[in-house]
């Protein structure tokens, strides 16, 4: 049905005049414009009709039309609309997916907000050095390539991409258990250290195995995951899923494009799973229950990498990490497809920081979007941030030149900021440059 223009003039005005406009960051300025403008009507909603209403957290903003090349990205949300566009709407769903509600991925973008920045003036921050160093090796920025599954289903390349992006900046890149690409195949693409993050299996002489070959491969460093052992409620996933058509046998039990239901590894369709294949049969040694501590302890004995525990969000396991000789955490809640806990990995981060006493490196991930995130988390204590969806965007859009460029805008707007802060090294930032909001 038409819509009569001078409604929507009205309507543009009625907004222009909200208080929950100026709230949500919309120019009200420009929506008055608009709503009062006597040009021609199809040419005036043309404009506001050229713009999309996207959530940046509990920001809002008005999005230009989809870019057409990765230089012309202003933010990493650039990339989201084109990676939506080109991946299938089932990938899209596991890629955005968190649980229940997905009320714990909104809480990581809102966490930032509880925090304000304190900049400092008259500093010489001419020269700065964003750079930061793990077990003996250095990478230019504290940006860390998050593991994150099946990246060939968001593009053909997958993680080969990934990986030779990270190579391109100088980025840490951690693998998945689950990517779609062998842990040898990424080191060789990185050219140097990739780190391997552990799902453990329910028989441990196929998980000893399994941390045995990234040993051989070259991982200096394994991130054993915590948070999903109990499974995770992934609605919006399987909602997606369910609007997906295509007939998937080559990659889906079934054909139905429906990975992960459970959030259990075991319950995945893992025939393009090469980390979970072409291990020996050996006796089993079936896993009694979850893993505890005792686990970890056993991980630990088992190889000469660094073992690091991905999913801490408390200071008392953050204590009992270096109690059991951990080498490192990630502050994490899955990316909000976890536990639906509501509480933000920002938030998590001054207890897991007490709670190891500074003894040990701690990556802080969950809804990092800017480069002032980043800040905010180095000022809270963490050694770096690990980012996991934007790359992936990047990565679904334009391949490796969108994942470069992704890394490239998080790596500017982090150093703009720590020029703003006066603060020329990662150790000159600390809970000084930052206050409570």
């Amino acid at each position: 049905m038409p819509i009569d223009p001078a409604s929507r003039r009205q309507f543009l005005a009625f907004l222009a005049a909200s208080p929950l406009a100026a709230a949500a960051g919309i120019d009200r300025d420009w929506l008055a414009r608009l709503g009062s403008s006597t040009a021609d009507d199809d040419a005036v909603l043309g404009a506001a009709e050229s713009m999309s209403y996207r959530a940046a957290g509990t920001h809002a903003v008005l999005q230009p039309p989809l870019i057409a090349k990765a230089s012309d990205a202003l933010d990493v949300f650039d990339f989201e609309g084109v990676a939506r566009q080109n991946i299938p709407v089932a990938h899209w769903g596991y890629l955005m997916t968190g649980t229940d509600d997905d009320g714990t991925i909104a809480a990581n973008r809102a966490g930032f907000d509880r925090y304000t920045l304190k900049p400092r003036r008259l500093v010489d921050v001419s020269t700065i050095d964003a750079s930061v160093s793990f077990y003996g090796t250095r990478y230019a920025s504290p940006i860390v390539v998050n593991p994150l599954g099946s990246q060939k289903g968001f593009h053909k390349d997958g993680e080969i991409a990934v990986a030779k992006a990270a190579k391109a900046k100088d980025h840490l890149m951690v693998l998945s258990t689950v990517a779609t690409t062998s842990i040898e195949d990424t080191i060789a693409a990185r050219g140097g250290p990739v780190w391997f993050q552990l799902y453990h299996q329910s028989d441990w002489s196929i998980t000893k195995q399994m941390v045995k070959r990234a040993e051989r491969a070259g991982a200096p460093a394994i991130a054993f995951t915590v948070d999903l052992l109990g499974g995770s409620n992934r609605e919006t996933m399987i909602r997606e899923a369910r609007k997906d058509t295509r007939d998937c046998i080559k990659c889906h039990l079934g054909g139905a494009p429906l990975p992960g239901v459970s959030g259990r590894v075991d319950d995945r369709d893992n025939r393009r799973k090469p980390n979970l294949v072409g291990y020996e049969k050996l006796p089993p040694q079936l896993e009694k229950g979850t893993p505890t501590w005792e686990f970890v302890d056993r991980l630990k004995q088992s190889t000469s990498m660094k073992v690091l525990l991905k999913g801490i969000v408390t200071q008392e396991d953050a204590a009992l990490a270096v109690e059991h000789g951990v080498d490192g955490l990630f502050v994490s809640n899955h990316g909000g497809r976890a536990e639906n806990s509501r509480r933000a990995t920002i938030a998590s981060l001054p207890d897991v920081v007490q709670g190891t006493g500074g003894r040990i490196p701690v990556i802080c991930d969950g809804g990092f979007r800017r480069g002032t995130d980043l800040f905010k988390a180095i000022a809270l204590g963490a050694t770096a941030a690990g980012i996991g969806r934007p790359y992936i965007w990047g990565l679904g859009a334009f391949g490796q030149e969108g994942v470069e460029a992704v890394l490239a805008i998080l790596r500017k707007e982090f150093e703009l900021t720590m020029k703003q802060s006066g603060t020329t090294t990662l150790k000159q930032i600390s809970g000084r440059h930052i206050a409570p909001a």
